[in-house]
Parts: C-alpha cells; structure tokens; sequence
C-alpha cells in the first residue's frame, strides 16, 4: 500500500500523537534551546574560571542548563510519555526557581554569584519564572489535543 492509499487515522479512529513542538510548543523550543544553551554556557565558563568562588550557584546554573535541556529534547521529540515527563520536568523547574529566587530575596548574600534562577531570574528579564508556566500551560493543552 502506498502513501497515497493510506486512511488517515481520524478517519480509522486511531489517535495520532500531538507534535509538542508546533504553534506555540515551537516558541517553546525555541526558548528552551537559547537558555540551555546560555545556562550551560554561563555555568561551563564559571566553573573552569572560578568555581571555588561560588560553587553552588554555579553548579545550580549547570542543572538548570539540564533541565532546559530535558525539556527542549522532550518538546522536540513528541508524544505522550514525552509530554508528561516535560510536564514534570517544567514543575520541578518552576520549584527551583521559586526556591532559589525566594532564598536570593531573603537572604542575599546566600549565593557570592548568581545563577540563572535568582532573584526570580531577575537577570534574564524574568523569562525562568515565565518559562516553565508557558510550558506547562501547553503541555496541559497538548494533553486535550
């Protein structure tokens, strides 16, 4: 049978999978590229330069990078199970940037540098506490699709 002769599956009543990473999911992808790419960056340079000066917010910054980039691999690849450990991910990411921003806020000679997540990511124009609700916002949606 060839690709001209196929049903489509709405027709068969088979469920496709929803692509996370078109409409919205792709300014997603995007932005979870561009700070993967930055956290990992910014933590990589820190620690080879400086690490005994800051370590744990440099080693903070290394895991958001890991985040970031869990979740752009899971945008990009699709699926429900990729959907639902985004999801996670996104809430755990959320977490860490509520925790370290209200530490920094409180107490704010905690951390002798910052990492991507203080101050609420104050220093990335609050994109890290925006970030993982956007996502979590379309990843909820992307369930119902």
């Amino acid at each position: 049978m060839t690709d001209t002769h196929r049903t489509p599956a709405a027709a068969t009543g088979e469920k496709q999978p929803f692509d996370l990473g078109t409409g919205p999911g792709r300014v997603l992808v995007w932005f979870y590229g561009v700070f993967t790419v930055a956290a990992a960056s910014r933590s990589i340079v820190q620690m080879i330069l400086d690490f005994g000066r800051a370590p744990l917010a440099y080693v903070l910054s290394a895991v958001a990078a890991l985040v970031y980039g869990f979740i752009t691999y899971s945008l990009v690849r699709g699926g429900e199970k990729a959907r639902r450990t985004a999801l996670v991910c996104c809430a755990a990411e959320l977490l860490g940037v509520l925790v370290v921003g209200t530490w920094t806020m409180a107490e704010p000679s905690a951390f002798a540098d910052a990492t991507v997540w203080s101050d609420f990511g104050m220093g990335y124009l609050f994109i890290p506490v925006i970030l993982p609700i956007t996502g979590m916002m379309w990843l909820r949606r992307a369930r119902t699709a």
